[in-house]
């Protein structure tokens, strides 16, 4: 039985005022609080290189699709336009729930206390609303037989349908591509990629990250060289290792221990030396002979050391590799670090190195690139880092007639630590990225993460501060992060959105 035109005008007033009303508060909303949206949309996994324009587009759109349903000779237009935007609204939801690499905040206003799940059926109701007002205004259409409307109807909205879910997949290919490989500086952050787990007052600021072996992290203490502490995985049962060594008459300044498989390496590039021995009895049994001077070492297996020196010209830094079996052979690469001022401050950094890539890796402090290369020192590419800064930004200082040189003002850090787990680099940035919030800054240290096989940005988070304290170095393994903050030393689990990043190619 077939509905009068009174009710359906009724209806189509009802859908029409649920549509204005719906618009006008999200619209409103988001502009009473754009700074907030726009954020929003910055973090989505979806949206975020095009935050800038979509934030003032949805509520400028959502605000002319009112006044088509006002305008009573634009409201079949009004309405195909709304179902056409809750499509898109609902295919984005679907997509972020299914398809993207992490689920965000939600979007604000009162649908902010839904679920991700029920935004997604509040959706799909709007949706069919829309398509049933689509198809009572084209039975008005007097001028066309009855399977006419109804053909008229269904193209209509499969047309939207098609075509609205075409614009949101094109959106979500295209920034995923941009967001991984040409950012603008926009970092995404997802929800809880890692979790607190414990910390402890380590009592002394002297203290560095040894290693990970049989499920328990090993710190070594810069004044103490020859003690080492060791705890289990949640930083408990707590273990003091002495290393035993006589040093006799070796005038050490800076050693420091380096655990790498089943052995530990004590390291002091000043002197130069390093002495290698097993973590099944503490002993040095070896000296790796012939290596020159370093100020940067991590070892790549039993006999060999990536290392970076002074040795090229005017003192500039260099990185190499020392291979002690069967004997001493040094092999510089020149060409790795690239000098932009005075190819010692300039190209200063953190040297790294992945077991399982068999790759050295070298993050500057001052621009926004790393370099990979293979263990012989042969470049595999050069990445870059999120942020903008390309050119380091300190200035030097000659004395004493050009011999020596220093910072003459405080430099411009940009990636302050790093540290590396299998294929993801872990790298402490301090430099403030699109659409972030300044007290977020102020809180917390903000770690980004690379994928090394991919060349690319994954996804950024935050170690939440302890008190005034800064961050001193930082030690991922396959299930937690360590962080060193002061005194304190701080353990997060990794949760699944890393962990799965961890064991896939």
């Amino acid at each position: 039985m077939k509905l009068d035109v009174k009710i359906k005008n009724v209806i189509l007033d009802i859908i029409g005022l649920l549509y204005i009303l719906l618009f006008v508060y999200a619209a409103v909303s988001k502009l009473l609080d754009f700074e907030n949206f726009e954020v929003q949309l910055g973090k989505s996994p979806l949206l975020s290189a095009f935050a800038s324009w979509v934030s003032w587009l949805v509520p400028a759109v959502e605000l002319i699709i009112v006044l088509l349903l006002i305008i009573p000779k634009f409201k079949s237009a009004g309405l195909l336009a709304a179902f056409s935007l809750m499509t898109m609204f609902t295919a984005y939801i679907f997509i972020v729930l299914h398809y993207s690499s992490f689920v965000p905040c939600s979007c604000g206003g009162i649908l902010e206390k839904m679920s991700w799940n029920a935004h997604l059926v509040f959706n799909v109701l709007f949706m069919l609303l829309a398509a049933l007002a689509i198809v009572i205004k084209n039975s008005f259409a007097s001028t066309n037989k009855s399977l006419k409307k109804h053909f008229l109807s269904i193209k209509q909205i499969s047309i939207s349908i098609v075509g609205s879910i075409a614009v949101v997949v094109l959106l979500f290919l295209s920034s995923e591509d941009i967001m991984h490989n040409e950012n603008p500086f926009i970092r995404r952050y997802p929800q809880h990629p890692i979790v607190f787990s414990n910390a402890i007052d380590l009592k002394l600021n002297s203290y560095y990250f040894v290693g990970y072996r049989n499920n328990r992290i090993y710190l070594g203490n810069y004044t103490n060289p020859l003690h080492i502490i060791t705890m289990d995985t949640n930083l408990g049962n707590q273990q003091v290792v002495k290393i035993s060594f006589d040093p006799k008459n070796i005038p050490f300044k800076m050693a420091t221990v380096v655990i790498r498989d089943s052995n530990f390496y004590l390291i002091d590039g000043s002197v130069p030396t390093i002495f290698r021995g097993s973590t099944s009895d503490w002993k040095i049994t070896k000296e790796l002979k012939g290596i020159p001077y370093f100020t940067l070492a991590v070892p790549i297996d039993s006999t060999t050391i990536a290392f970076r020196s002074n040795n090229a010209k005017k003192l500039a830094n260099v990185l190499g590799v020392f291979t002690s079996n069967p004997t001493a052979k040094t092999t510089y690469n020149r060409d790795l670090l690239q000098q932009q001022i005075d190819g010692i401050f300039d190209t200063d950094g953190t040297l790294l190195y992945s077991e399982e890539l068999n790759r050295m890796v070298y993050q500057y402090y001052y621009r926004n690139e790393f370099i990979v290369a293979n263990k012989n020192g042969i470049l595999d590419y050069r990445g870059h880092t999120i942020d903008t800064i390309k050119h380091a930004k300190i200035k030097v200082s000659y004395l004493k007639n050009g011999t020596q040189a220093e910072m003459s003002s405080p430099p411009f850090v940009v990636n302050a630590h790093a540290a590396i787990c299998q294929k993801l680099l872990f790298v402490h940035s301090k430099v403030k990225g699109k659409y972030e919030n300044d007290k977020l800054w102020q809180k917390s240290f903000i770690i980004d993460v690379y994928d090394l096989n991919k060349n690319a940005y994954l996804l950024s988070f935050p170690i939440y501060k302890t008190g005034d304290n800064e961050l001193n170095s930082l030690f991922v393994t396959t299930t937690h992060l360590y962080a060193i903050i002061g005194n304190d030393l701080v353990v997060h689990e990794l949760k699944t959105i890393l962990t799965k990043e961890l064991k896939t190619n």
